[in-house]
């Protein structure tokens, strides 16, 4: 058995995918998660597909005595995946003090717990939206970060700016900020995938629950942006493959003691996709109609950004492999196992 690594927001989305390959590489994986966009019922799915139950409690990370009893219970924890925040563009406009205290306060209690724990690292989950609208696509790791479109993108920001300064003052820990592009598509067993609270804030969980007709319609937010066909353009990412990048970057940073203390990446494909391209990609891929409307732009989102993901490939010796296809078909095959 390798490391034991501490999983924030593991029931969640990416969390879940991460925990099942952490295991799938003989990691001791422990789960905190408030429950707050995700259910207890995850960790079933991560059972069924690794064999394995990881430990679970419902804590929130912003309650810092919960947290040092995490610490206490599950001694010799050697990394932490930091993926516990709230995470929608638009309702962070809507909400910006939620995403504030949140993002950031969760943060601030694991960096203080961690020296007095002997926690040697800290991936971080970060996010495309701090390089802003770029300047020239497609992006890399030396893109200016530029002012944030959101509250979303902004804590973002802070963030990493919150992990910078700690690791300049000499703080006895090191990081790894994985910032990442738009992550879609589901485990191929159709065990976990992407299963949001209420109504979807994302793409495309609103996108397969209005081809199962749970929704009327999807809404595409603006057709009028400076784009082939006028909608805005993503890099759309395999969950699995991101949720390998997590398990490489904490192999790196654990294991290899000379690397530097404080390290980037971005993890994409190297593609970008507009909405309505996506949409008609996944009609084409599982035969399936998705009714959609064109509606006004969405107040925080960003026009269009893809990644220049050499850096990662060649560092990290990580690449995105999955192709577009097979991730909306796995995206479309949790959906349906939903409806059962």
């Amino acid at each position: 058995m390798k490391a034991k690594i501490l999983v924030t927001g593991g029931t969640g989305y990416i969390g879940s995918h991460t925990v099942v390959e952490l295991q799938n590489s003989d990691y001791e994986v422990v789960i905190v998660d408030n429950l707050s966009n995700s259910n207890a019922e995850v960790v079933d799915g991560i059972e069924k597909i690794t064999g394995i139950r990881p430990a679970f409690q419902q804590v929130d990370c912003r309650d810092k005595e919960a947290l040092a009893g995490v610490f206490n219970r599950y001694p010799g924890i050697k990394g932490i995946i930091h993926f516990a925040a709230s995470k929608a563009v638009g309702e962070s406009v809507q909400q910006p003090l939620l995403y504030y205290r949140n993002n950031i306060v969760s943060l601030l209690n694991l960096l203080e717990a961690m020296p007095e724990y002997q926690v040697e690292g800290l991936v971080f989950s970060s996010s495309c939206t701090v390089y802003g609208q770029p300047d020239r696509l497609p992006v890399d790791e030396t893109a200016p970060i530029l002012p944030a479109t959101s509250p979303y993108g902004n804590t973002k920001q802070v963030d990493e700016e919150i992990i910078r300064d700690a690791i300049h003052a000499g703080a006895p820990y090191k990081s790894i900020i994985l910032r990442y592009f738009n992550p879609i598509g589901a485990h191929p067993t159709a065990e976990i995938g992407e299963l949001p609270n209420g109504v979807p804030q994302n793409l495309i969980p609103f996108l397969t629950q209005t081809a199962a007709g749970i929704r009327k319609e999807l809404s595409v937010f603006g057709n009028d942006y400076h784009t082939p066909d006028g909608s805005c353009i993503r890099d759309y990412i395999n969950v699995v493959d991101l949720a390998k990048a997590h398990v490489v970057a904490v192999e790196r940073m654990l294991n290899n003691p000379s690397n530097a203390r404080l390290e980037y990446f971005n993890l994409g494909t190297g593609r970008g996709l507009s909405v309505l391209e996506l949409i008609h990609t996944f009609e084409e891929t599982t035969g399936v109609k998705v009714p959609h409307k064109i509606v006004g732009r969405r107040e925080g989102d960003i026009e269009q950004i893809w990644a220049d993901p050499r850096y990662a490939n060649e560092v990290l010796g990580w690449t995105a492999v999955e192709t577009l296809e097979d991730t909306l078909q796995s995206a479309w095959k949790w959906q349906l196992k939903l409806g059962e």
